[in-house]
């Protein structure tokens, strides 16, 4: 099952200036007629979105009204919804509120798409052992001691974009998204562990055993969108969205080492930046293999960000 090229559709993004719905909105625009919606607060990158021939649109999605939809087309063909109130401020309502409110108004003024794909996240499940390879069936509780109020607000909107979906016979893919990784932005995680090595600040780990996950590097993710829109369906259809390989977080810290001669500090510590590996099965019926092994990516994305570090 190779990667399905799309041609000729009108594909709105939000999120499109983020690690994730970036790379994919800029390739999709090659041939598609490409919206991407956001503040765009960091300088120039709307410039440089407008340059790759995507059309801009601003947007907050902490606005929750009908009027930030006013001037916005509905004819879109596909969706992707990225954009997320995280709650780093720890207000769980808010999170919850403007998550849910923003799935609900984009899926209502897109109710004419072949296909929505809103992008979840695995750290919505309820934590079993470090190596658990969860699968879609597995329980949710929202429970993340790094940032509380994130996994809460993605369980709110995945009910919204259930309850949408079928209201109004929407065709949708809910992806649990794992760690997504690659030269474009800053890198994913990896490229976060990689600047605390460089400053010399500790990296906690878990005092027994190691965090696992499924890395997926930016060319899987971006070949895969796809497919997870030619999956949608409804009832919405629910998937795991990470690597194939299953791996170690104090492994790529490790090989981090091994590429650069950098040494990381790693602290064993009670709370860590918690991961999940996922059972790709599901996965890799409606997208097929990934093509980009963890290694290599995690080299190319060193090679792209932090050439002077890369030994050899």
């Amino acid at each position: 099952m190779g990667s399905k090229r799309l041609e000729g559709k009108k594909i709105l993004v939000t999120g499109g200036t983020g690690q994730v719905a970036r790379p994919v909105a800029e390739a999709l625009a090659e041939h598609n007629e490409v919206w991407c919606l956001g503040r765009f607060g960091t300088p120039g990158v709307e410039d440089e979105l407008r340059a790759r021939g995507i059309t801009t649109f601003r947007w907050d999605m902490d606005d929750l009204g009908e009027e930030a939809y006013r001037d916005l087309p509905t004819d879109f063909t596909h969706v992707v919804h990225s954009a997320v109130r995280r709650g780093e401020d720890g207000d769980f309502n808010a999170a919850v509120e403007v998550n849910s409110v923003a799935c609900g108004r984009l899926m209502t003024h897109c109710r004419t798409a072949e296909a929505f794909l809103f992008v979840s996240t695995g750290a919505l499940y309820k934590r079993r052992t470090l190596d658990h390879k969860y699968t879609e069936t597995d329980p949710v509780d929202g429970v993340a001691d790094w940032l509380p109020a994130y996994p809460v607000g993605k369980i709110a909107a995945e009910g919204t974009v259930r309850a949408f979906a079928q209201v109004l016979g929407l065709p949708t893919t809910i992806a649990r998204l794992n760690i997504a990784y690659g030269p474009g932005g800053y890198g994913g995680v990896p490229m976060l562990y990689f600047k605390r090595m460089l400053a010399g600040e500790p990296i906690p780990v878990p005092v027994e055993g190691q965090n696992w996950c499924s890395l997926l590097y930016t060319d899987d993710l971006v070949a895969q969108v796809p497919r997870l829109w030619e999956a949608a369906a409804t009832p919405a259809t629910l998937v795991n969205w990470g690597g194939d390989e299953s791996v170690g977080i104090t492994d790529c810290v490790r090989y981090l080492e091994e590429l650069t001669g950098i040494e990381a500090k790693l602290v064993p510590s009670e709370v860590t930046r918690e991961t999940y590996q996922f059972d790709p099965t599901l996965r890799r019926e409606l997208t097929g293999p990934c093509t980009v092994g963890w290694r290599e990516g995690i080299r190319r994305t060193l090679q792209a960000l932090y050439p002077e570090h890369l030994k050899g």
